[in-house]
């Protein structure tokens, strides 16, 4: 094989027990009398049936292919590697495994982001970055040592930091990616686990910041999703430690607490000194939080390139137009584009149902919510807004009957396919399985092109619903909805666990399915790239977050962000090379300037 290729086995789909290695016998090299494919032997997993390896150096690459092609349970890829891709990996896990090119380069006082798909190597490079791996530079049949690591990356951004790291002066601190495991790893409350963390005598600030304060006394297994993520960001910044890792800052959260999470990053990194890396699919708060930018590319589980140091509006904006400027490197064959203005309002499309003045109350003292009667109108996407904790999730379980309204009839004639907030997974069966009891298109022309392609399923059909990601939860769950025969189709945060792609993948499957099946959807958000790619008009909740919510009518886009952005105190200009929103920086003279017009989001 070409040096510019590389071989990869995924061993969990390889699975020689239910195939007659067709990949070892139809290799073309095999067929000459040559060991290119052979049986891993005494360096198969244990108790695992011999599963296959693959010579790089014998493969002729991607141009044949064959072993791909015979694999009947997609474990074999074969990848050329970009041609300008010539320095020695900083990590690979093993023969035909994943691989690493770059590392990110923290810089003491400064916010470090990376952006890039799951899968792509961002947890090995913080492992790296942590002292807790040690990088083989490739070769994984032996350990160059830390000595020889620091050779390698000697001139570059990161060897003041790989020498800190080989004198064992670095410590970390890290906020997990899925906070909703958090449960599971501590048994108490919320001020027990606080309290553990309060390194920097910050923990009182933090906690009256991120609003914490009503559930310190609370078990952290009753937490919500958002509760949780709060939690953990202020465990770990209670921390006094050199680095700090944030991984996913943004999910479960409003855009109004997403900013100030992103606020408090900053002045820890501006007031103390402090190293942070910030890895976050939420364009909008990435722009806002980070001082330089890593954008990582690659094939996911197969290789990730984790590119150098840019500025993070360029680096964002080429990560849009899917072309990297000083690496002459194409990441993906489509930019992803933004409309400059509100889209056009569609006050002649047809009304599939009015509602009426709804209310729900929880009962005295606590949270109620008035809805304010209004239309749906058919083939529309429309968009719900609103700080956590405003009704937003009440609202959709009372329309789908799964909560009574105390004043209001909710029975609205409507078959609703309905996506929760939280996806739980209480079955026992692969992912293929449990989509073909669903719908009787799957598997067909049209379902495979709409649903299945753009969500990314292919690669985990045959995988069991228990072992799959919260990112592959989440896209399940929009294809399980999207394969229901319904008249309203309602995603409650369908971004959450998703990167970039996936999510403008999603966005563009929830769109082209309205317009192709007549059908409507509501499609309650924090993520504001997705609401501003998807929603034709928007539901804005407003109130006192946890006491009371009321909802208003839907309206156009500009009217609708512009009353749910100047609740928040915030605004929104657009890029002058892409169209995509940007957030002001608080009290800048364009920030100041937008609120006098009145001008939150569609600025002209």
């Amino acid at each position: 094989m070409a040096d510019d290729s590389i071989a990869v086995v995924d061993l969990d789909r390889c699975q020689p027990d239910r195939c007659n290695y067709e990949c070892k016998n139809f290799c073309p090299p095999n067929r000459t009398g040559k060991e290119c494919i052979t049986l891993r032997g005494e360096d198969a997993p244990e108790g695992q049936p011999d599963q296959v390896r693959i010579s790089e150096e014998i493969c002729l690459g991607e141009t044949c292919g064959i072993c791909v092609e015979k694999c009947p349970f997609d474990a074999i890829e074969i990848i050329n590697l970009p041609q300008e891709l010539t320095d020695d990996p900083a990590h690979r896990y093993g023969e035909n495994a994943f691989s690493l090119y770059g590392l990110p380069a923290p810089q003491e006082g400064k916010v470090t982001g990376i952006l890039g798909p799951n899968g792509i190597g961002k947890t090995t490079a913080v492992r790296i970055l942590a002292g807790e791996l040690e990088p083989n530079l490739g070769r994984h049949d032996e350990s160059p040592g830390w000595d020889e690591v620091l050779e390698a990356y000697r001139g570059t951004e990161i060897q003041d930091y790989i020498s800190a790291i080989r004198d064992g002066e670095v410590t970390v601190a890290r906020k997990p990616q899925y906070v909703d495991q958090i449960p599971e790893q501590f048994d108490g409350n919320t001020r027990e686990l606080l309290e553990k963390t309060n390194e920097r005598d910050a923990l009182d600030s933090l906690v009256e910041r991120l609003s914490i304060g009503p559930v310190m006394d609370q078990a952290i297994d009753k937490l919500s999703g958002g509760e949780l993520q709060r939690v953990a960001l202020a465990a770990t910044l209670a921390r006094d430690t050199d680095f700090y890792f944030l991984d996913e800052i943004t999910p479960y959260l409003d855009i109004g607490q997403r900013v100030t999470a992103a606020q408090l990053i900053r002045e820890l990194a501006e007031e103390e000194g402090k190293s942070m890396l910030v890895v976050e699919h939420d364009l909008a708060i990435l722009d806002l939080l980070a001082d330089t930018l890593h954008v990582a590319y690659g094939e996911p589980g197969a290789y990730g390139v984790i590119t150098t140091p840019k500025s993070v509006r360029n680096g964002i904006n080429e990560y849009l137009a899917g072309y990297l400027e000083n690496e002459n490197m194409r990441i993906r064959p489509n930019p992803i584009q933004f409309e400059e203005h509100a889209p056009r309002p569609i006050e002649n499309s047809e009304i599939l149902v009015e509602y009426p003045d709804i209310a729900k109350s929880y009962g005295e003292g606590e949270f109620s919510l008035d809805v304010r009667g209004g239309e749906i109108r058919r083939n529309e996407v429309l968009g719900i807004v609103g700080p956590n904790g405003i009704g937003k999730s009440t609202f959709a379980k009372l329309l789908t009957g799964a909560l009574e309204p105390d004043e209001g009839d909710t029975d609205l004639d409507l078959e609703i396919s309905y996506k929760p907030q939280y996806v739980t997974i209480d079955q026992h069966m692969r992912v293929d399985a449990f989509l073909s009891s669903i719908t009787d298109q799957f598997g067909s022309s049209y379902w495979n092109t709409e649903i299945a392609q753009p969500l990314q399923l292919e690669r985990i059909m045959e995988q069991n619903l228990s072992d799959l990601s919260g990112g592959e939860r989440q896209r399940v769950a929009i294809a399980a909805c999207l394969s229901d025969e319904a008249d309203l189709y309602l995603l409650d945060e369908p971004s959450a666990h998703m990167d970039v792609e996936q999510r403008v993948q999603a966005t563009r499957a929830i769109r082209r399915y309205a317009e192709q099946q007549d059908a409507t959807v509501l499609v309650i958000d924090h993520d504001i790239y997705m609401i501003d790619l998807l929603a034709d008009r928007l539901m804005v909740f407003e109130g006192e977050p946890a006491e009371h919510g009321q909802a208003g009518t839907p309206q156009d886009m500009r009217d609708g962000m512009n009353d749910f952005l100047s609740n928040l105190d915030i605004t929104f200009r657009r890029d002058e090379r892409t169209s995509r929103p940007r957030i002001n920086k608080p009290d800048s003279q364009l920030d100041s300037q937008q609120k006098r017009e009145g001008e939150y989001y569609y600025a002209p």
